[in-house]
């Protein structure tokens, strides 16, 4: 049984703080797989945050989840935020995924709550497809950014 509902207990959003945020793909498909299916996505997330007003600090497409990090500004809720990001990324992605669902539901979100915690929830998102050893350098993985770069 799905106990995703648990993730909600004692969320809150605090404006001006940073989540690091996952996201999976529904039944852990691989949805993020190629460069053209990805650049979609990729452009969805940054317009949701240039629209939300909401700084993305970090992300990082894996195979099957992503992670992004990012800031909240002062009237953003952050389940506002996962919602557009994760609706508009899903329609603009429709044509790719051939009546496959993309998202399973709910995210997993963690608050960041100090500047060296921040650094540290960065280089984790950097990080991932070398501890799932997709890569040998993180240069070579071409689904990622970070504006500490």
């Amino acid at each position: 049984m799905y106990r995703s509902h648990l993730l909600r207990v004692g969320r809150r959003s605090i404006p001006y703080h940073a989540y690091l945020l996952t996201f999976v793909c529904a039944q852990r498909r691989n949805h993020f797989d190629s460069l053209e299916f990805n650049r979609v996505v990729v452009n969805q997330i940054y317009r949701q945050c240039e629209e939300s007003g909401v700084c993305l600090i970090a992300y990082v497409l894996m195979p099957d989840h992503c992670h992004l990090l990012i800031q909240l500004d002062k009237t953003t809720e952050l389940s506002d935020f996962v919602k557009k990001v994760k609706g508009n990324v899903a329609k603009e992605a429709r044509p790719y995924l051939a009546g496959a669902r993309l998202w399973q539901s709910g995210f997993h979100e963690r608050c960041i709550r100090c500047e060296v915690d921040l650094v540290v929830a960065a280089r984790y998102v950097v990080a991932n497809p070398l501890r799932k050893k997709l890569v040998d350098k993180i240069g070579q993985f071409p689904y990622w950014n970070c504006i500490y770069l």
